[in-house]
C-alpha cells in the first residue's frame, strides 16, 4: 500500500511524570467521508471529551520497537471519551515494553453508527502506512467499555487492508441481546430506530469468524454497568471457532477502571498482558 503522508503535529504529554513525546495525527485532513451531525464545540467535562467531531490519532512511538502497535479506544458510552485512564495514561506502560502504543479520539455516533468504525479503520490504515517508520510488524486494537464495542467491531468487521493481528478488550459492550446489552451504548450508536439488521450487524459476537484475531478480555463479576456476559460470549463464540483467546474475570473492581492503580486487581491484569503480548509476538 502507497505510503499516507500526514501533516504532523508534535505535542508533550506528562505520562507518569515523564514527559514524552508524541505526535498527534488528523485522521482526515482533508475531511472525512461522511459526519455525525454534531454541531456543539467539543468540550472536555471532567475527565472525558464530549462533542467530538475532529478525530485524531495520538502515537507515542516505542524508542526500543519489539514489533508490535496498539490502537486504544476510549469508552464513554459512545456519547464521550475517557482519554485519559482509557487511553493516554496507559502509553509509558506500553513504550516500556517495546510497543507503539496510539490514543484513537474518534467521532461520536450521534445515531451515524458507521462513523466510529470508519474512524478505526482509518488508524489502522494510517498505523499501517506508517509501519517501517515505526518498526511495526504486528498491529492491534485495544478498546474499554463502549470503546470495546469498537474495538471488537473493527476485529469483526474489516477488509485485507483493515485485517488486525490482536485484540484487547477492557469490560467490553459486546451483544445487543436484550438479557445482557448496554442499551444506552447502542441507542447512541444507532440512534432510537434501531433495526434488526443493525443490531444483527453490530452484535459482535455474532461476527466472529475463524479470521478474527486472537483476543485478551478483561471483566469483573460484580460490573453493573456492563454485565460480564458481553465477555463470556464473546470469549465463548472465539473459542467455538478455534481463535485464542484468554478471558480474565475477578471477582471485584466494577466497571470503568482502566489504568487505575485504585483497581485492586491492576497488579494481575498487567502482568498478564504482558505475558500474553509476548506470547503472541514469537
Amino acid at each position: 500500500m502507497d505510503k499516507i503522508f500526514y501533516s504532523f503535529i508534535f505535542v508533550l504529554f506528562a505520562i507518569n511524570a515523564n514527559a514524552q513525546r508524541a505526535i498527534e495525527i488528523k485522521l482526515w485532513p482533508n475531511g472525512a467521508p461522511d459526519t455525525n451531525g454534531v454541531t456543539l464545540a467539543e468540550t472536555r467535562i471532567g475527565y472525558k471529551l464530549a462533542n467530538i467531531t475532529e478525530p485524531t490519532l495520538t502515537v507515542y512511538p516505542a524508542e526500543h520497537p519489539n514489533g508490535q502497535a496498539i490502537i486504544a479506544c476510549p469508552g464513554g458510552g459512545y456519547i464521550k471519551l475517557a482519554v485519559d485512564h482509557e487511553g493516554h495514561d496507559m502509553a509509558a506502560w506500553f513504550n516500556r515494553q517495546g510497543i507503539t502504543y496510539a490514543v484513537l479520539k474518534y467521532r461520536i455516533p450521534n445515531g451515524h453508527p458507521s462513523v466510529p468504525l470508519n474512524d478505526a479503520h482509518q488508524a489502522i490504515r494510517i498505523m499501517k502506512s506508517h509501519a517501517s517508520d515505526w518498526n511495526i510488524t504486528q498491529i492491534g486494537i485495544m478498546g474499554s467499555s463502549a470503546g470495546g464495542h469498537l474495538a471488537s467491531s473493527a476485529a469483526t468487521h474489516f477488509t485485507e487492508e483493515t485485517r488486525l493481528d490482536f485484540q484487547i478488550l477492557f469490560y467490553p459492550v459486546i451483544t445487543t441481546n436484550p438479557k445482557h446489552w448496554h442499551q444506552g451504548s447502542f441507542r447512541n450508536l444507532m440512534g432510537k430506530s434501531m433495526s434488526e439488521k443493525l443490531l444483527n450487524d453490530y452484535s459482535n459476537e455474532l461476527q466472529i469468524t475463524s479470521h478474527t484475531p486472537p483476543a485478551f478480555i478483561m471483566h469483573c463479576t460484580d460490573d453493573s454497568v456492563v454485565s460480564v456476559n458481553n465477555s463470556i460470549e464473546y470469549y465463548s463464540t472465539l473459542v467455538k471457532n478455534n481463535i485464542p483467546a484468554s478471558l480474565h474475570i475477578w471477582p471485584s473492581g466494577g466497571h470503568g477502571w482502566g489504568f487505575r492503580d485504585s483497581f485492586a486487581y491492576k497488579p494481575q491484569w498487567t502482568e498478564e498482558l504482558e505475558k500474553w503480548l509476548m506470547e503472541i509476538n514469537k
